[in-house]
């Protein structure tokens, strides 16, 4: 499941906003909402990298958009320090209060339990499926990847397609996990991918046999204790790591062949995983985070993420719409690449969740 799609296609807002005039997008948010949240002035997000997700050209957008300032807090924050950041910053209204979050799908009803989160349903509410959001409005589904690695191919020219081949002795001191599983989770879900392709059952089951997986692979000498990244990778420190579909792309888009680098779906475990957005509870600026979720679940944002290799959560809604350009849709990955694509649960996860918070750290032989 080696695929090569074409070189990313960096549409550029104007550029998605003249395709949305071309085939009817949904109504823009009210006035009242727009004064309002240029009255506040900013908005203050976190953990929103530019390459995730296109995230840059989607910033750049409701900038361009609405004429509001982003405030950018440590863009490579893990969804634990995201939530971590909102309960530090209860009190502050200054420019180190996060507005809005963008979290992996188990931190959302954990937010929500700990009262982290203001409920908000934006206009599009009803075209976002209902396994992927809370009846109430506190969290919501955005968009969807699937876990896969990223290989080196000036080192490794034939790229291993499973987790099963990388325990051969060929990828000695090579593969690598892109950080803690304990903290992020994109790491957490290529644990548990792991654990799957191992025979593991959903839930805990797979998350242990996951940390089995890599403590075997640390054992033979395969796995590398240095985080995943493009410079990791480019240098040969880590020539094989994993992470989301949507970031390997982006990344090997950006060395532009230099070095070459495959992204592979692993055969034998295609997990999925859905990310959520929410406002939080303390938000100092409750407008402009409201008018951010207009423009995300808006036409011209979905596409957004579309163009940074995202499957947006209304995607099937804009499909049977006919408003995504065809460039765009030419230029995702095979659909075979997702079609044993596994969408693990709420309970799977948190249960997950658990278990590595539990057994990582005793098994690896790290804090």
């Amino acid at each position: 499941m080696n695929f090569r799609p074409k070189a990313r296609l960096a549409l550029s807002a104007p550029a998605l906003g003249l395709a949305l005039a071309a085939t009817g997008a949904l109504a823009d948010p009210s006035q009242e909402l727009i004064d309002a949240a240029k009255a506040e002035g900013m908005l203050t997000t976190i953990a929103l990298p530019h390459s995730w997700c296109g995230y840059g050209d989607v910033i750049q957008g409701f900038k361009d958009k609405y004429g509001i300032e982003v405030n950018e807090l440590n863009p490579n924050a893990g969804s634990a320090d995201e939530l971590e950041a909102v309960k530090a910053n209860k009190g502050n209204t200054g420019p180190q209060a996060p507005d809005v979050l963008d979290v992996g799908l188990s931190f959302g009803p954990t937010a929500k339990e700990q009262g982290l989160l203001q409920p908000y349903k934006v206009s599009t509410w009803d075209s976002i499926p209902d396994d992927a959001k809370d009846a109430e409005g506190y969290w919501y589904g955005d968009y969807y990847g699937v876990l896969g690695f990223a290989v080196n191919e000036d080192i490794f020219p034939d790229a291993p397609q499973s987790f099963a081949a990388l325990k051969d002795s060929e990828f000695m001191n090579s593969v690598a996990l892109q950080g803690d599983p304990r903290t992020g989770n994109s790491v957490m879900m290529a644990v548990y991918a792991a654990g799957i392709a191992e025979g593991g059952a959903p839930g805990a089951d797979a998350l242990n046999k996951g940390i089995a997986y890599f403590k075997g692979l640390k054992d033979g000498g395969n796995y590398v204790p240095v985080n995943g990244s493009a410079q990791n990778i480019a240098q040969g420190t880590t020539p094989i790591y994993f992470d989301w579909d949507y970031n390997l792309l982006a990344m090997r888009d950006k060395l532009a062949g230099n070095p070459p680098v495959s992204v592979v779906v692993p055969e034998d475990a295609v997990i999925a995983g859905v990310y959520v957005q929410a406002i939080s509870a303390y938000a100092p600026h409750p407008n402009a985070a409201k008018l951010w979720m207009e423009y995300l679940y808006s036409d011209e944002g979905q596409l957004g993420w579309l163009a940074g290799y995202c499957h947006p959560i209304r995607f099937n809604d804009m499909a049977k719409r006919g408003v995504i350009p065809q460039e765009l849709l030419d230029n995702l990955p095979p659909a075979e690449n997702y079609a044993k694509a596994v969408f693990p649960s709420l309970d799977e996860q948190s249960a997950a969740k658990e278990a590595v918070a539990q057994n990582w750290g005793t098994e690896m032989g790290v804090q």
